[in-house]
């Protein structure tokens, strides 16, 4: 572990409303020749999906929680745990508002779960709360990251971020494909009673 100047000093700053720069995986290989072996080797653990998180021989499993070993990595996965559980939580309570809920919900990262509970009191579309769900993913990194621009934890902030961006990307084409869709239909419609009009 230690300070990787030259490749955190060529990267582009990642917003979250713009495209990304250069693809998640392109990025680990540049970073992954860069940083020692061992640094790189917790990109395996990197991922916005929980299932990616499978046990391997090179690390320790605590209460399901997969334990890397890297404090960044460990942080990140709790984080994304607690609101995955969360979500679970609200859905299960909106799905069966009779049902009494005994379980006290895990608030620890308290952030994971107040955008878990944010995503279930907003009124917008199932978009708009995946969108809200990647803000606060977003913002859980920044803080995680810490001061240390050259520190390896920002080649893992990075590389979510550049995840996260992805994922939206996808948001944005399928949104443009419903759009599309609903158009053409609507055309198809108008070309139908035009037709029959005549």
């Amino acid at each position: 572990m230690g300070a990787y100047y030259y490749l955190m000093a060529q990267l582009p700053y990642l917003m979250y409303d713009k495209k990304p720069p250069m693809s998640s995986q392109k990025f680990k290989e540049l970073a992954s020749a860069q940083l020692s072996k061992t640094d790189a080797s917790f990109f395996k653990y990197l991922s916005l999906d929980i299932e990616d998180y499978s046990d391997s021989p090179d690390s320790e499993s605590h209460d399901d929680i997969l334990v890397t070993g890297c404090e960044f990595v460990d942080k990140w996965k709790e984080w994304e745990r607690t609101l995955r559980l969360n979500l679970a939580r609200h859905r299960s309570l909106k799905l069966y508002p009779n049902k009494t809920d005994t379980a006290e919900p895990p608030v620890v990262p308290d952030d994971a779960y107040v955008a878990a509970a944010l995503v279930f009191t907003q009124d917008g579309s199932p978009l708009d709360g995946e969108i809200l769900l990647d803000k606060a993913r977003w913002n859980a990194i920044d803080l995680m990251t810490g001061n240390e621009y050259f520190h390896e934890n920002n080649a893992y902030a990075y590389y979510l971020k550049l995840l996260i961006l992805e994922r939206r990307e996808l948001f944005d084409a399928e949104n443009g494909f419903a759009e599309y869709k609903s158009l053409y239909a609507q055309i198809f419609e108008r070309s139908h009673n035009r037709q029959q009009e005549s």
